[in-house]
């Protein structure tokens, strides 16, 4: 019999959301994994919030709604609230009831300076990984490094003189700049709308473009990203980083290895990460490399070479999946609590399939 296409509304509602959600639904494994990782951070949140006056907004759900908007990419907040209106999946990820109205936007703009304030991203970055179901998971002994640049939420017309001599652009929605002629370098012009923003090309032949780096510690068992921070785009920032990551697990009675491409294979660099006893696998030049066959000739390095490649997979998710391939705010230390949150939801992506592998 054909049903019937008339509209009525319901008296009462008898939603549950539990049932909503399928049982083997991907988020289900995230979300016990998440849930986890809040729960160890319960006192770092107390302290950011004051014990008097009116509730705001649990932390814990502004933080599951920004990773909702990393796994699915979605380009603004103003989109995460749109989503929480009709979306049950995100209502119940997220811990509002079918009932609950959701906040405005800029909830996330007013508790954003809390967070960051608190490096809350970061703290929860390394409780997700304090799990001990996920430390079983990770390598102590191998690892591997990289670099990648995140465009900067600036246009290339606002890059102007520091001392104010450069012409602003023509009036109008798009106006034209003329840059004929005109030498431009980061230590004479700066972005006007974002200042730590950086001019750099990634290599040559490449287009230079207003950016920031960031970085990436993978370890080599299972291709998890265990240290991640983004920094001034320059061109050493991608050893210094790395040297900066790689020293606190270096601590230990033996050697561990640090896999990377053949922009790491600097003299400098290979030295400090000898005398840090941290084998250096990276991928040798052509001409003037600061390796020799003391570290080549192992097949250990040649085994690294090939898994380092493995950390192009979370720089290609971060662009792609979550749409980080330009940042969508300002400033180096707010991309930088994006970008590490991202690249923690990076890894809860990944998790659920290998903790049912591991049993």
């Amino acid at each position: 019999m054909r049903g019937s296409d008339q509209q009525s509304g319901s008296l009462f509602c008898y939603v549950d959301l539990e049932a909503r959600v399928r049982a083997d639904h991907p988020l289900r494994a995230i979300r016990s994994i998440v849930d986890a990782a809040l729960g160890r951070l319960d006192g770092e949140f107390a302290v950011l919030y004051s014990g008097i006056g009116r509730p705001s907004i649990a932390p814990e759900r502004l933080l599951r709604a920004l990773l909702l908007q990393a796994f699915y990419g979605l380009r603004s907040e103003r989109q995460i609230v749109e989503r929480l209106e009709f979306d049950l999946l995100f209502r119940w990820f997220v811990g509002l009831g079918i009932d609950d109205a959701a906040w405005d936007q800029t909830t996330f703009s007013k508790n954003r300076d809390r967070l960051l304030a608190g490096d809350i991203a970061a703290k929860f970055f390394a409780a997700v990984l304090a799990d001990a179901k996920v430390k079983k998971l990770l390598s102590s002994e191998h690892f591997s490094v990289d670099g990648t640049l995140i465009e900067a939420f600036a246009s290339m017309k606002s890059f102007r003189p520091r001392d104010g001599s450069g012409e602003p652009p023509a009036p109008g929605r798009n106006g034209t700049v003329d840059f004929h002629g005109e030498t431009r370098s980061n230590e004479t012009h700066a972005s006007a709308s974002d200042p730590d923003a950086r001019l750099l090309r990634k290599g040559v032949g490449k287009e230079a473009r207003l950016c920031f780096m960031g970085h990436a510690l993978m370890e080599n068992r299972n291709g998890l990203v265990v240290d991640a921070c983004l920094t001034r785009a320059d061109g050493h920032a991608e050893r210094i980083a790395a040297l900066a990551m790689i020293e606190p697990r270096a601590d230990r009675p033996g050697r561990i290895t640090l896999g990377a491409d053949a922009g790491y294979d600097a003299e400098d660099f290979v030295n400090e990460l000898r005398s840090l006893n941290v084998t250096p696998h990276v991928a040798a030049k052509a001409r003037g490399s600061a390796l020799d066959r003391r570290t080549t000739r192992h097949a250990g390095y040649a085994a690294s070479l090939r898994v380092r490649k493995r950390i192009e997979e979370a720089f290609g998710w971060l662009k792609g999946a979550a749409g980080f391939a330009r940042t969508r705010h300002r400033g180096r230390h707010r991309v930088g609590w994006q970008f590490t949150l991202t690249m923690a939801a990076y890894n809860l992506v990944r998790l659920p399939k290998l903790l049912a592998a591991a049993g």
